[in-house]
């Protein structure tokens, strides 16, 4: 894949370093503020302007997996660390073509598609989120909209049980 940014330097006259400098000299710390000004004041275009200001606004923030998994489960959150090791462990076991892949505040459960989410909803709870068309609702289980059907809240590593497994695994045998 070409990096979108190579010609940043002959397009704009500065490398992405260069900007990042101008950027933080600017006290601008919002992305709409930094993409403004950019466009303003540097005569960039939109798209330059907006790589920018998202490179800029994720400087320092965890790019590995682990480090992403790490800064969703951290202070108050970091209780629940355990709840999302179990649901990752069933996850696993359901088969080897399962793909855990953590993004910056979840952590998506696939195969070919995904058929599970799993958020650090709250400091009390873990929403798994379940692509399950046409399933039916329980007390538990609620319909939801967005990349998941249904959404099942998880508190402790207690409520992880054959429900939620059944669930899961009705998610994994259909996608």
């Amino acid at each position: 894949m070409d990096d979108p940014f190579q010609n940043l330097q002959s397009r704009t006259g500065h490398t992405m370093d260069e900007w990042m400098a101008l950027v933080a000299d600017s006290g601008r710390e919002k992305h709409g503020e930094i993409v403004a000004w950019l466009k303003s004041t540097h005569g960039i275009t939109h798209g330059f302007a907006n790589g920018i200001a998202l490179a800029f606004r994720s400087r320092g923030a965890p790019t590995s997996e682990e480090g992403l998994v790490d800064a969703q489960y951290s202070g108050a959150k970091a209780a629940l660390r355990p709840v999302l090791e179990r649901i990752l462990a069933l996850a696993r076991d359901l088969g080897p073509d399962v793909d855990v892949a953590p993004k910056k505040t979840s952590v998506s459960l696939r195969r070919t598609t995904q058929f599970a989410v799993v958020e650090a909803a709250s400091a009390s709870r873990v929403k798994l989120g379940l692509q399950l068309r046409d399933h039916p609702t329980t007390d538990r289980l609620r319909s939801a909209a967005g990349m998941c059907s249904h959404t099942v809240d998880v508190r402790s590593v207690d409520d992880v049980d054959d429900e939620v497994l059944g669930w899961l695994r009705t998610a994994y045998d259909r996608n």
